[in-house]
């Protein structure tokens, strides 16, 4: 039973990875393209969000044949690196909303954001009750940790939704730079509560 739950936690992974590489791409992209802080902040998100499963896979394919102390010491290791990821991609995304918002730097309406934010808001609360179960089954505070991210990226990709809509409709530029902010407040605040 454990060997086939272990396996899932590394699928999840895998799935994880991929998903949020092509997420990450398409919104820095998109981002890039219309000068919009929340997009390019979600789409380092998704990267930090792969970084993440990385580091599970890294932990879930060398936790099998390990003992229970050097499993929990893997465990506090991985916790740390996604704890220092949260935090890193918070500052810059709180920093670049922050300027962008006191230098009046207006980003541009874009539907493919849109889209891309409604694709999350699909997938990512599949994937994060999918982690969960799995990572309390296999008693992973990592796995758990790492569905918060999951579903971190569904309340992020809502706030996105929001932002880039009041933007494309109605032109309220503001509010894509004010969900970069409370991206990144999100984002603090869950990596310090990992790192605590």
């Amino acid at each position: 039973m454990e060997s086939k739950l272990y396996k899932r936690a590394l699928s999840l992974s895998y799935f994880t990875i991929v998903y949020n590489i092509a997420e990450g791409i398409l919104s820095i992209f998109a981002g890039l393209m219309a000068g919009s802080t929340s997009l390019l902040g979600f789409g380092l998100d998704s990267v930090v969000e792969s970084f993440s499963a990385s580091v599970l896979v890294w932990r879930f394919r060398r936790g099998r044949e390990l003992p229970d102390d050097e499993v929990e010491n893997l465990e506090k290791k991985a916790l740390s690196y996604i704890g220092f990821t949260f935090l890193i991609l918070g500052f810059y995304v709180l920093y670049e909303s922050a300027s962008k918002l006191y230098t009046g730097e207006i980003p541009n309406p874009s539907l493919l954001g849109i889209l891309i934010a409604l694709a999350s808001i699909i997938v990512m609360p599949i994937l994060y009750y999918m982690k969960l179960k799995t990572g309390r089954s296999l008693n992973s505070e990592s796995l758990i940790a790492d569905s918060k991210q999951s579903l971190a990226c569904m309340y992020l990709s809502i706030a996105l939704l929001i932002g880039l809509l009041l933007n494309y409709i109605y032109g309220i530029w503001q509010a894509d730079l004010i969900v970069g902010i409370i991206i990144a407040i999100y984002l603090l605040k869950e990596g310090s509560e990992i790192l605590i």
